[in-house]
């Protein structure tokens, strides 16, 4: 009796739709059905709106997240629920923000960016989940809108800094531009810079998608903002290097991104010298005097910090660079330095502009020990679509923004759903 023949599998029985493949599921749901397809709006939309208003971000991140869990609900018959190591660093860091309200300046403030971090961390866990349990046309959707919404944003950065910000200024109602208009477009080019590297999961040849990452990164360039810059370079830098390197570079820049987290309140007090600072203009000076107070009030309460978001009400912070700390930088408010003498130069207004300084001073070793933890957990192993945007969130963290605005916190939790989900499998 001769045994039956046994068919070799070919392409289309793994193809997406229907054959003889056992690994069909039906029927695919139409692209308007599709539990990711909220977030393929936000991809589309969020770029050029981020250009147009940068806290637009979070109410389009955060509704298009919830609809994306919902939708998951509906499709699959139960939740999303986050999954991953950094889960539970992330949460145990905003758990010990709550608990930081009790010695807290201001007890709602610290309460409300807990929870802030807390459910975006949550809600960023699940659309990963999302993400990944989708199919293949959806996943590939997903990264042509994120392809459109950079472009556009792209373009209209570009056309809006050309023009003198007259698109900026028109929604706004202005017939022309007013001073300090051109800073809106630094947040905008962060936001493009930390959701370039997700273009490597586009569906093309590994050429073009590294000509688009370049492209892209060239475009950023050309924009307002050097952190933005740095950060974009970055991402597509670290991206490279994963990509060539694999798992165990993926690893080592893990590590190198926690343990820079950790050693930057001990590396800032280097630079806060006199040479450096004659050197520098004032907006880099007043920088460096915002990290020398940050770092003497940290030095106070170094354990448990001053509270989460206690930065904006520190004691003294609203007050002029004192003569000690001028002295310390060998500053004299006079002639080109005169600008520390004038009305309204505070010590610090909201936070230090770093990242792991801020977290040290509000939340002491305790907290940074925490997000130190979470970074190398979201780093450990990462593919490089991944690697990319943590590296390129990194460069803005650690010079930018504060770390618990809530535009920014969306942004993240955005960008990382989508480059865990993506990066779960093969688009």
């Amino acid at each position: 009796m001769a045994l039956p023949r046994i068919r070799t599998p070919d392409a289309s029985d793994f193809a997406d739709g229907p054959g003889p493949g056992a690994l069909h599921r039906g029927t695919p749901r139409a692209w308007w059905w599709t539990a990711s397809l909220p977030l393929s709006v936000a991809a589309v939309i969020a770029p050029p709106a981020a250009v147009l208003q940068s806290k637009a971000m979070a109410p389009i991140a955060i509704l298009c997240m919830l609809l994306a869990v919902l939708a998951h609900r509906r499709e699959a018959g139960r939740w999303p629920w986050p999954r991953g190591l950094a889960m539970l660093p992330l949460v145990g860091l905003a758990a010990w923000g709550a608990l930081s309200s009790l010695w807290a300046p201001d007890w709602g403030w610290a309460l409300t960016a807990a929870g802030n971090l807390a459910g975006l961390a949550l809600l960023g866990g699940a659309c990963a989940v999302v993400v990944e349990e989708e199919g293949p046309a959806a996943r590939r959707n997903l990264v042509w809108c994120l392809l459109a919404g950079l472009t556009l944003g792209i373009a209209l950065a570009t056309i809006d800094d050309a023009t003198g910000q007259s698109i900026r200024a028109a929604v706004r109602g202005l017939k022309t531009s007013r001073p300090g208009l051109e800073f809106g477009l630094k947040p905008a080019a962060s936001v493009m810079a930390l959701l370039l590297p997700l273009l490597l999961r586009l569906r093309v040849g590994a050429g073009w998608r590294w000509l688009l990452l370049g492209a892209g990164a060239g475009a950023i360039l050309i924009l307002p903002g050097d952190t933005a810059k740095i950060a974009a370079v970055a991402g597509v830098l670290v991206a490279g290097l994963v990509w060539v390197g694999g798992r165990a570079m993926s690893c080592f820049l893990a590590v190198i991104l926690a343990g820079g987290l950790l050693a930057s309140p001990l590396l800032v007090p280097l630079m806060l010298r006199p040479d450096l600072a004659q050197r520098a203009p004032n907006s880099a000076l007043h920088r460096m005097l915002i990290w020398d107070f940050a770092l003497e009030r940290a030095a106070e309460r170094p354990l448990l910090g001053w509270g989460m978001e206690a930065s904006r009400k520190l004691p003294g912070g609203h007050d002029r660079p004192s003569p000690e700390s001028l002295a310390r930088l060998g500053i004299v408010p006079e002639g080109k330095h005169a600008f520390f003498a004038q009305q309204g130069v505070e010590r610090m207004s909201l936070h230090p502009h770093n990242g792991a300084l801020q977290i040290r001073l509000e939340l002491g070793w305790i907290g940074l020990a925490l997000a130190a933890l979470a970074v190398l957990a979201l780093g450990w192993g990462a593919p490089p679509v991944a690697a990319g945007v943590l590296a390129s969130g990194a460069v803005t963290f650690m010079a930018s923004f504060g770390v618990w605005q809530p535009w920014w916190l969306a942004t993240e939790a955005f960008a990382a759903a989508l480059a865990a989900g993506l990066a779960a499998r093969r688009v």
